[in-house]
């Protein structure tokens, strides 16, 4: 079967290290090196064990595996026959059993050579506990715990020595991730420092020699004689050898994927993703740390993770209900049904913001639950309509808009009417019960940064905590949020779209979070009745 592979997938593939670590953009094709990798783990070391590392159960089920599954089906390997997931194979299907058979088989997949692969989830702790590893598999390493992923996972990773201590990659790693936006995400990129170009390039010139020889050898008779199977073994040795002490780390951007993704995927992405985004998620360019900017207390300790696990695997590998599991709230476990949802949003003519919250006064705590933007031609009511979209399985249809000066008297051509009517309107017309508190004119920007770094500190009545999975874009405008005369930084905001300084490199989503922030901590709507208004 002839495949398509890209440079990212051809390099990771050729050089087949002991370690590789691949940071690539959004559809680079990281999931078909997943399945390639991990196919040839399955094959050449027959019932051995890989351990599938993932942030989260939810991100795991949802994006990494369905698309490694994905590309078995598409090679020939079919579900049920060749491999299973979830359930001990059937007996009828004559598989060997793993040198280290699990206990439970609800987080294994098993293989036809009787190998298997753990799926561990790291909100589940101590999933790595008491097993032995012949392989690691880390996908989405910018979400992976370092210090969980070094106690847990990576002393487990002490397999058979014995039935494949001759393989190159084995007690090896393979990590991917586009490129992480906080330190904390960043762990991974240290592997550069252990790459040796020099050693890649020997491997790279042995591995063409093999390949010469394979190819010339029926051709030429002197050739034939020459590249007789000893002398191929020879290579085979050499550069297993190479490969067994090797690290390869390589950085592509999502355009090494332009033949397959076109370039009016790219157009698409610059116009519907926030410059920081796409500068990390498709450009995979460095993000410049600040220390020093306007949310300057925030941390890793203010982000948390909420899955309803036992909805997630009632699911059962399905993936046609896995495909859809993020299109609505129903997997968020940190919904309090009881409490209406907080609402803060920016205006803009180009793109529109929306910050979603909840406040849980007894705990002194602010969760940023979700948030949504649209961009262009997409104005306020297609924003509204997606949260609505969203949040429809959610018991509780009720909201409070919390809104500025900003939003009255102003609509950027929406209609007739100014942003604080166009919202209510648009909630009321899908069910939503509103309560609008206005929360006066905007803050001086030395009050709110004053404000919201205390509430970071939990020096204020509520601190606030973010739903990491849910706010990438929002978490971004925040980390990259500065300091200019005492203002927050806002120039980009004005500059001229160009390649370099896109339009969407701006500090919108932060903007709407300081709304409902500021709302909720200093204009607080308690007690169990809510004044809620259809009569705006």
């Amino acid at each position: 079967m002839q495949l398509y592979l890209n440079a990212m997938q051809r390099d990771a593939l050729l050089f087949r290290c002991h370690t590789t670590v691949i940071c690539a953009g959004r559809g680079t094709g990281k999931g078909v090196l997943h399945a390639a990798m991990n196919l040839q783990n399955f094959q050449l070391m027959p019932r051995s064990t890989t351990a599938f590392v993932v942030p989260n159960a939810r991100r795991g089920l949802t994006n990494t595996l369905p698309s490694m599954f994905c590309h078995w089906e598409a090679w020939g390997y079919k579900r049920g026959v060749h491999w299973v997931v979830g359930q001990r194979p059937p007996r009828n299907l004559g598989w060997p059993d793993p040198l280290y058979k699990p206990e439970s088989y609800d987080n294994i997949i098993s293989f036809y050579t009787g190998a298997i692969g753990h799926i561990i989830s790291q909100d589940r702790k101590g999933t790595s506990n008491s097993k032995s590893f012949d392989f690691v598999d880390v996908d989405e390493a910018k979400y992976i715990d370092f210090e969980q992923l070094k106690s847990e996972t990576f002393p487990a990773n002490r397999g058979q020595v014995r039935e494949f201590g001759h393989l190159p990659y084995h007690h090896g790693m393979l990590i991917t991730s586009d490129m992480p936006v906080s330190k904390k995400g960043s762990w991974f990129l240290s592997y550069e420092k252990e790459c040796d170009p020099e050693l890649l390039e020997t491997i790279r010139a042995l591995v063409a020699e093999r390949w010469w020889s394979d190819d010339t050898a029926g051709e030429v008779k002197e050739r034939q004689q020459y590249y007789r199977a000893d002398k191929r073994d020879a290579y085979d040795r050499a550069l297993n050898a190479l490969r067994r002490e090797a690290v390869f780390y390589g950085v592509y951007p999502s355009l090494v994927n332009l033949e397959v993704l076109g370039e009016a995927w790219f157009r698409q992405m610059k116009r519907d993703l926030p410059a920081a985004e796409f500068n990390t998620s498709i450009l995979c360019r460095r993000v410049d740390y600040l220390t020093d900017g306007f949310y300057s207390s925030l941390g890793d300790q203010h982000l948390y993770s909420a899955t309803d696990y036992h909805r997630l695997d009632g699911m059962g590998y399905d993936l046609e209900k896995l495909e859809h599991a993020n299109d609505n709230c129903l997997l968020d476990s940190d919904l309090q049904a009881k409490l209406p949802l907080l609402l803060g949003f920016d205006y803009n003519s180009n793109i529109n913001c929306l910050v979603v919250a909840q406040a849980d006064e007894e705990e002194h705590r602010l969760n940023v639950v979700k948030s949504f933007f649209t961009k262009y031609d997409q104005k306020l009511p297609q924003l509204v309509d997606n949260f609505c979209q969203y949040y429809e399985p959610h018991p509780n249809h009720e909201a409070v808009f919390y809104f500025d000066s900003t939003a009255l008297g102003s609509n950027y051509a929406v209609n007739d009417q100014d942003f604080r009517w166009v919202i209510v309107h648009q909630l009321e017309l899908h069910g939503w019960r509103v309560r609008p508190v206005f929360i006066g004119r905007p803050l001086g920007h030395l009050e709110k940064q004053m404000l919201i770094n205390r509430g970071l500190e939990g020096r204020a009545r509520l601190q606030p905590f973010f739903n990491e999975q849910n706010n990438e874009s929002l978490l971004i405008s925040l980390r990259t949020a500065g300091v200019y005369n005492g203002h927050k930084d806002k120039r980009l905001e004005k500059v001229p779209e160009t390649l370099e300084s896109p339009l969407e490199t701006r500090t919108d989503f932060s903007d709407a979070y300081d709304t409902v922030y500021i709302g909720a901590e200093r204009f607080p709507q308690s007690g169990p009745a809510y004044a809620f208004t259809s009569d705006f």
